[in-house]
């Protein structure tokens, strides 16, 4: 007699899921469908995470065959002051050795940025360096944002307009200072480090804001926490330009896959689900 051999039946292995704000499911196209319509798009990512970097490709291309002419890019992942090499390497003027060396890229740059440069370079979409100079975040981390008033006059080009205001109730905030209220040293204080985060926040919605005075549709590439529950880029945003449509998402781990648990409800518009055991770019 023969056997019959019976195979478990297990269940598909998705990469990714998508959810709406209120914990709906909803498919790559009618998502792009609403970013589409969008005036600034903030994708916010965990900066390890592989899908999340594979669907910012993915949304560029389409917003770009969307948009044309329109569309732009910009990232944290580049601060202001290195927007001249990052213009010249995507005019083709200087080789990418050279851009690599002197933009200061993240040590993740060539898994989890490169293509996306490298899209733009292509297809011509201009990309913007929106995040502060880390040196003047570190400014502020050590002496407040009163430490900016000294900076000169070249210095606060790469800067938002002073004075900025912060306002420490937003819940984001004040979650950064409980987290460092008892982990700072020397004369950093819970606030500076508040603050330059605030810095950061403001200074990337400033050169997305010069971009909306342009016309210009940008997609925004940042860590989520600059970005989860409508707060830190998206409120300054909204402060200079509370008519601008701004769209965002975010990027979660979860174990199951099937529903999104209520914790991440309400974090963005869109709620991007990655396996908790997917595997990490470092």
């Amino acid at each position: 007699m023969i056997s019959t051999l019976v195979v478990a039946q297990e269940k598909d292995k998705p990469a990714y899921k998508l959810f709406t704000k209120a914990g709906k499911s909803i498919g790559y196209g009618k998502m792009l469908q609403e970013l589409q319509k969008a005036d600034v798009v903030l994708f916010g990512e965990q900066h390890n995470d592989p899908i999340a970097h594979w669907l910012q490709l993915e949304v560029s291309r389409d917003l770009h065959k969307a948009h044309q002419q329109q569309f732009i890019i910009g990232a944290e992942m580049f601060e202001a002051d290195v927007q001249l090499v990052l213009d010249e390497y995507l005019a083709g003027q200087v080789a990418e050795t050279n851009f690599e060396q002197e933009s200061r890229p993240w040590n993740n740059y060539k898994t989890d940025y490169k293509p996306i440069v490298r899209f733009a370079k292509e297809a011509k979409v201009p990309f913007v360096a929106t995040n502060v100079p880390r040196r003047y975040a570190a400014m502020v981390s050590a002496g407040g944002l009163k430490a900016l008033e000294s900076t000169s006059a070249d210095a606060k080009r790469y800067i938002v307009p002073l004075p900025i205001e912060v306002d420490m109730s937003l819940p984001g905030y004040k979650n950064m200072l409980s987290m460092f209220g008892s982990n700072t040293h020397g004369t950093t204080k819970a606030e500076n480090v508040v603050q330059a985060q605030a810095l950061k926040d403001a200074t990337m919605a400033h050169f997305i804001q010069e971009q909306l005075n342009r016309q210009k549709k940008v997609l925004h590439l940042n860590g989520a926490y600059h970005s989860d529950n409508f707060e830190g880029i998206g409120w300054y945003l909204q402060k200079k330009n509370p008519k601008a449509k701004i769209t965002t998402i975010t990027t979660i781990l979860q174990e199951d896959l099937e529903k999104l648990s209520d914790e991440h409800k309400n974090k963005a518009d869109f709620i991007l689900v990655v396996p908790a055991g997917m595997t990490r770019t470092y």
